[in-house]
């Protein structure tokens, strides 16, 4: 199970079986891709089903293959302090035996049709993906196995056990690890008692205690027809599509309305908690809480953190940290939007007798940066490079489909990805100033250094 973010960031997708015939997928879907000086739009369909499940379909002919995403407000957000790790749990246990398959059966009955699972999941959401050729009798089988798969869980005792075995044993090597401990400290410190602040992964003490009565309680409440998202794009009919979502989410119950996430407060003031380890490197994350979904200020902070610390080695942070003093290896920032306001994270490594010099020369660029923004030349810079970048994040059906379930999920507009580069285009350097200055304040950044000597 994974974490974290764009921050690798950031949504974990696993990858269950089926092999041979689906590597074609791999091809671009140029039908589909938008040119950097001309982009026409996605022809996105939208629906909902009785039952209150969103549907978001794109027709696409130039392979035949299709491609479906099922997920759910099932994220780790949605787990209590007594019980984390619950969310992440129900949702892996789901492709583990279902509708009277075993997790034998679903891995062979996929691979027999070339069909692949994957699955994701985060603080916000957890689901499935499902690739298979469009002919009705490979689609035909492993929808029928999807199906089974989010509708009818088994969560066998037997296999609970046994997983829960395999995350306790994962949990504790993680907890060795200082990229592992600064992650888990940093969410900690910026959340506070918010749910974001759990761990996806759990702690090996509530893992230890859950039970399948709390996996079964876990799904009734959160797999619902209201807390659905479905997206299908692929060599299939509008028609098609619409019995596909039927088949895969017809049946779930209607639910008492969406689950919510609770409001995020920022940090109030400044924050340092160091935890020793005898790693060679200091491990540093600071940061405080971005934006969420849809938010206007998105694609100002976006783009200004392209020149900030997410444009690699032409980044300010690269350079002042890196190539002008060699004090870390890696430096980098990013923004993780979800549904409530999600981290921005400024992080780098660092020799432990260089910490403070390292972490202290990242803090000062930022403050700098907010103070004044980027120069007109940086910012032309970054949006041209995000621009003329901009094809390859939808040049195949596996990465427009992880764009649908985005733009159901958090009830972006149908024309996102049309207004993607226009948005990119209208960032000028007082859009992107006026936003950090209202978003970013460096003195209440929280801080986690992993690597130092401890307080």
């Amino acid at each position: 199970m994974r974490v974290q973010g764009e921050a690798a960031r950031r949504r974990a997708r696993g990858n269950n079986g089926g092999r041979g015939m689906i590597g074609m997928i791999g091809l671009a879907v140029f039908g589909l891709l938008l040119s950097a000086a001309a982009h026409a739009a996605l022809p996105i369909q939208h629906w909902t089903t009785a039952n209150g499940v969103r549907v978001y379909f794109v027709e696409s002919h130039e392979l035949p293959m299709l491609d479906v995403s099922v997920e759910f407000a099932a994220g780790s957000a949605f787990d209590t302090p007594e019980k984390s790790g619950l969310a992440g749990l129900t949702r892996h246990m789901l492709s583990l035996g279902a509708g009277g398959l075993s997790e034998d059966d679903i891995a062979k009955g996929l691979a027999d049709v070339g069909a692949n699972l994957g699955g994701g999941f985060d603080r916000d959401r957890g689901g499935y993906s499902l690739r298979t050729l469009s002919s009705a009798k490979e689609r035909g089988q492993a929808l029928s196995i999807l199906a089974k798969i989010v509708q009818q869980p088994d969560f066998s005792a037997a296999v609970l056990e046994r997983e829960k075995n395999r995350l306790v044993a994962g949990l504790k090597e993680e907890d060795t690890r200082p990229e592992g401990i600064v992650a888990k400290n940093f969410f900690r410190l910026l959340y506070g008692s918010h749910p974001y602040a759990l761990h996806p992964g759990g702690r090996v003490e509530t893992v230890q205690s859950l039970g399948r009565e709390d996996l079964t309680a876990f799904y009734r409440a959160h797999y619902t027809g209201a807390n659905a998202v479905v997206s299908l794009i692929g060599d299939i009919s509008r028609a098609e599509a619409e019995a596909i979502a039927r088949e895969l989410a017809g049946a779930l119950p209607a639910g008492s309305g969406r689950s919510q996430v609770p409001p995020v407060a920022p940090p109030v003031k400044g924050e340092t908690r160091v935890l020793p380890h005898p790693a060679k490197q200091s491990h540093i994350l600071m940061g405080t809480v971005g934006v969420r979904r849809g938010d206007p200020d998105y694609f100002p902070l976006f783009v200004g953190n392209h020149v900030l610390g997410g444009g690699g080695f032409t980044s300010r942070l690269m350079q002042e940290v890196r190539e002008k003093r060699g004090l870390a290896y890696s430096v980098y920032s990013y923004f993780e939007p979800l549904r409530r306001e999600g981290p921005y994270t400024l992080g780098l490594q660092t020799k432990r007798e260089q910490t403070e010099e390292g972490r202290e020369l990242a803090r000062r660029t930022l403050a700098e940066f907010v103070a004044a923004g980027p120069t007109a030349e940086e910012l032309q810079k970054a949006k041209q490079n995000i621009i003329l970048g901009f094809p390859l994040r939808i040049d195949s059906n596996a990465k427009i489909i992880g764009y649908l379930s985005m733009i159901g999920f958090y009830d972006l507009p149908l024309t996102y990805l049309e207004d993607f580069v226009k948005e990119v285009e209208k960032v000028d350097v007082k859009a992107v100033k006026d936003a950090y200055g209202r978003r970013i304040h460096p003195d209440k950044l929280v801080t986690v250094v992993v690597g130092g000597e401890g307080k």
